[in-house]
């Protein structure tokens, strides 16, 4: 922009005006400071965040269901076992088979 002194001085006078309206509204409205106005982070301590973790943390174990005790192992079959069960299924398919023919 290429503006001549005329028009940069009356920019700023306009400007001047514009601020000096703006105090006077503020006055009148009772308008927030502007320190007041301009926003922030909001600051949290460490042990607020912590707590805050450990909470988040508790709900989601809870709606996943990890919150379950522990089940016990599952005890091992013998060989012996094992061999009875195989057999006896092996019965019972050959049975069924037998029934499709």
């Amino acid at each position: 922009m290429n503006l001549s002194a005329a028009q940069l001085r009356r920019a700023a006078n306009l400007k001047e005006q514009m601020a000096k309206v703006e105090r006077e509204l503020r006055n009148i409205l009772g308008a927030p400071s502007a320190a007041a106005s301009t926003r922030g982070y909001r600051k949290m301590s460490a042990a607020a965040k912590a707590k805050l973790s450990a909470a988040a943390k508790a709900r989601w174990a809870k709606i996943k269901g990890k919150a379950k005790p522990a089940a016990k192992p599952r005890k091992k079959m013998s060989a012996a076992a094992k061999a009875r069960l195989s057999a006896k299924l092996k019965a019972i398919w050959a049975k069924r088979k037998a029934a499709k023919k």
